[in-house]
């Protein structure tokens, strides 16, 4: 479900207010520990965190006119996602997350390649997204790109 909101506040704003209160404590928690450098911004309907133009111009190789991508959250029909980029291209933060998972939660991890799904609000490890969120600065962000995505 893409948002046409033009901005962080406004998507916000415009969610059920079953998945206000989760949404909202998932951006703080994602804003506090998101290391220095990422932009927060409406990117393709969800709110997103990028790489801006300004400190990488080459944006994305999917198109170049949009910022380097790095995360999202998102309120989908059936349950929030979590979209990082780093367990994508990292698999040491991957395997990380799913070995730390089940120490944050009772409940069965639910992933894909970069997308982590929560269908109850109450079942997101707002401490765990936190830390997994603070493990990849932006400079190592643009390198593992470099290295593995752009030709």
């Amino acid at each position: 479900m893409q948002s046409s909101a033009v901005t962080p506040q406004e998507y916000i704003d415009n969610l059920p207010e079953d998945r206000k209160d989760a949404m909202k404590k998932l951006r703080e928690v994602i804003v506090k520990n998101l290391p220095e450098g990422f932009q927060e911004q409406m990117s393709y309907g969800m709110l997103g965190w990028v790489v801006p133009h300004s400190v990488y111009p080459s944006g994305y190789h999917c198109d170049p006119k949009l910022p380097l991508p790095f995360l999202n959250i998102a309120s989908q029909k059936n349950f929030i996602a979590v979209y990082t980029m780093g367990l994508y291209a990292d698999k040491d933060m991957h395997d990380w997350f799913i070995a730390e998972f089940p120490n944050h939660s009772k409940y069965k991890l639910d992933m894909g390649k970069s997308c982590i799904r929560f269908k109850k609000p109450d079942a997101i490890p707002f401490e765990l997204i936190g830390e997994l969120v603070s493990k990849m600065t932006m400079e190592q962000w643009i390198a593992l790109y470099e290295k593995n995505y752009k030709h």
